[in-house]
């Protein structure tokens, strides 16, 4: 089984044996699945390129994919990848790479890169069109010159639950590390060809719909419900799949979805925020399961939080659990120690804490990002993005 923080090869892993964690009144097999949303540009320009059914298409011909795996996205310049159920964080490492090598094999053949940047750097000269479909119809009616913002790209981490209220008390525990979560994935500093002195821009394009930010706290699954019923007979919604909170029950899996983070330039990473994604469920399901009080927060300081993270991922301080401002290694340092003995029972621990170290020594997506424009322009940002896209780790030392 290859470590996360070396390279991976483009195959699928054979999962190893299932790990159960022990709740006391269930043993569960806590199982994990990745999103991730992609942008298709041009390999000169790094303007953003429709030919999403184009590459989806040709990502079929070699049978590496399978039917489902590979999805369209709202606009014509994205496509969607999603994992089947796995229960190692190699597993999904795996899955991935092997998702990413034949979209980016199959952009090549369509004349266009992969792009696992959470924006467009650059804007094309006309405006994307929306993929056909009612429901992107009726989203691009509603949002307006905003839906057509959305050249966005994000990362959604889906963790198995036993039941849905579970899965709401997992949500009310989680909800306080969301703006950890999206510090550590900022992937997202240019839009329009300027830098928009944010590390998640990503972020700020989604808190405009109505829906969306950090999820309530829920008195149970009933008012979970109640709630989600009200802002659908409101009409402001049209279904569920416009429930934008960063992070909510899945209506078509049991799981929980977490989505506030930026699509990841390399896969080690998108699997290590998988990992601390679990890990923070798995905690969240034994303090359920042991009665210990959901953690108090006001929804403000989580919104300041989330912003404050959107705007500086680690590069300055985090909002920590009483909302006051420490340094950010000391946040994450936190993080890890709350979930150290859910990571240590998945066998997870040897992945997450050497890729958590190296974030914190080289920076996020954004901090590499930014590096690349300075030290050549568009052009290196643009090459640097789609040879991180598709090479998924760096060389091992």
């Amino acid at each position: 089984m290859p470590e996360l923080g070396g390279r991976i090869e483009p195959y699928p892993v054979r999962p190893e044996p299932v790990r159960r964690l022990q709740t006391g009144y269930l043993t569960l097999v806590i199982t994990v699945g990745v999103e991730e949303e992609y942008l298709l540009v041009h390999p000169v320009t790094g303007h953003p390129v429709a030919r999403s059914e184009e590459v989806r298409r040709a990502a079929g011909l070699d049978d590496v994919a399978e039917a489902g795996e590979i999805q369209p996205e709202y606009l014509q310049a994205q496509v969607e990848v999603a994992t089947p159920v796995c229960q190692e964080l190699p597993e999904v490492a795996g899955h991935l790479l092997r998702l990413r090598h034949a979209l980016s094999t199959a952009a090549e053949r369509s004349g266009c890169r992969l792009a696992a940047t959470a924006s467009a750097p650059l804007a094309g000269q006309d405006q994307v069109p929306v993929t056909s479909g009612r429901r992107y119809g009726r989203l691009h009616v509603q949002g307006g010159r905003m839906a057509e913002d959305l050249l966005v790209n994000g990362m959604h981490v889906h963790v198995g639950m036993p039941d849905r209220e579970t899965g709401v008390a997992v949500l009310n525990r989680l909800r306080v590390w969301l703006p950890t979560l999206l510090a550590m994935s900022a992937n997202s500093p240019f839009w329009e060809g300027r830098d928009t002195s944010f590390a998640s821009w990503r972020t700020l394009v989604f808190s405009r719909w109505p829906v969306g930010g950090v999820p309530p706290r829920f008195d149970g699954l009933t008012d979970y419900e109640e709630s989600i019923a009200a802002l659908v007979t409101s009409s402001v919604i049209g279904d569920t799949g416009q429930l934008y909170w960063h992070a909510r029950l899945s209506e078509h899996y049991p799981t929980v979805e977490v989505r506030c983070m930026d699509v990841q330039l390399r896969v080690d990473d998108a699997a290590m925020l998988a990992g601390i994604v679990r890990a923070l469920a798995a905690t969240a399901l034994r303090e359920f399961k042991d009665d210990i009080a959901v953690p108090k927060a006001r929804p403000e300081i989580l919104q300041a939080a989330m912003w404050h993270a959107a705007r500086h991922g680690l590069s300055s301080t985090l909002l920590d659990l009483h909302g006051r401002p420490r340094p950010a290694g000391d946040v994450l340092c936190q993080l890890v120690e709350h979930i150290t003995p859910a990571l240590q029972e998945h066998g997870d621990m040897r992945h997450v804490e050497p890729l958590v170290c190296r974030l914190l020594r080289e920076g996020t997506g954004a901090d590499q990002q930014r590096q690349a424009l300075a030290r050549g322009g568009m052009a290196e940002l643009t090459d640097f993005i789609t040879q991180e896209t598709a090479l998924g780790a760096p060389e091992a030392d």
